[in-house]
Parts: C-alpha cells; sequence; structure tokens
C-alpha cells in the first residue's frame, strides 16, 4: 500500500470515527497530494512516496511556522491546534535516522565530495540529503555538515 492508498485509508477510518481534528488534517494533507500530483503529470496522476514524504514534509514544515508565529502572537490555543496536526503528519514519515547514522552519512558524504571548507557545503548537503532518503530534515543536515566541515 502506497502512503497516498494509506492516507485515504485513514481518512475514511477518521470519517467512521468522527475523529474531526485528525480528518481535517489529513483532507488537508489528500489536497496537498492531489495538488502535486497534477503538477507533475496531470490530473490522473499517481503520486510515488518519495514525492508524497516531500509533501508531507513540506505541510509539516508550514504548520512548525504557523505554531512558532502563533505563539509569538500570543494565541497559544492556535499554536496547540497546529502541533496536533503536525503529530497526525508525522505518523506517515519514514522513522528518523538516529544521530550516529546522520553523522555516519555526513561523514561519508564529506569524504565522498572530498570537501574541504564550508564553501562545499552544498555538495555535501545533496549527497548526504540523498543518502538520508528522506529520513532526515534540512536543517539538522545542514547543522551537522556545519559542524563537521572545517
Amino acid at each position: 500500500m502506497t502512503l497516498a492508498e494509506q492516507i485515504d485509508h485513514d481518512l475514511k477510518e477518521a470519517m467512521k470515527a468522527r475523529d474531526t481534528a485528525r480528518l481535517g488534517t489529513l483532507r488537508m494533507v489528500k489536497s496537498a497530494l492531489k495538488y502535486a500530483a497534477i503538477e507533475k503529470s496531470g490530473a490522473d496522476a499517481v503520486i510515488d512516496d518519495e514525492t508524497a514524504v516531500s509533501v508531507l514534509r513540506k505541510q509539516i514544515k508550514q504548520r512548525e511556522d504557523a505554531a512558532e508565529g502563533f505563539e509569538k502572537g500570543g494565541r497559544p490555543d492556535s499554536a496547540a491546534s497546529e502541533r496536533a496536526e503536525i503529530s497526525v503528519l508525522s505518523a506517515y514519515l519514514p522513522a528518523a535516522l538516529s544521530p550516529e547514522e546522520l553523522e555516519k552519512i555526513v561523514s561519508e558524504a564529506i569524504a565522498e565530495v572530498g570537501a574541504t571548507s564550508k564553501a562545499q557545503m552544498g555538495a555535501v548537503m545533496k549527497i548526504a540529503q540523498a543518502k538520508s532518503e528522506g529520513r532526515a530534515d534540512g536543517k539538522s543536515l545542514s547543522a551537522l555538515v556545519q559542524k563537521l566541515l572545517p
């Protein structure tokens, strides 16, 4: 079962359970997945898991930014709502890499590129992101690359 099919299935289950919070979140994600499929190859396109994971990461990032904005604006109830949506979306992402695994991937990427300075960070990031296969966010990868590059 693909990720998009799993989301469809869980959407139906949320309807049956009358879980409005989960239902609203899954509807928004399904819409975002459909837009991504249309952009990719037309209205009848089927989205692959790699694209679905990137859409989910984008949705999570949007909600993190919104929650941060709500907290700064003195609206903790809205921030809590955004965080609840993040927890629903995070369940569909692949398991995150451990810090040790992440450091190993970044070290391998640095060695592969032969990077000797932070000027080569872009090349290292490109390889590290490909090797992490969507199991690490760009922010943590970037911080680790900066830490390990001289």
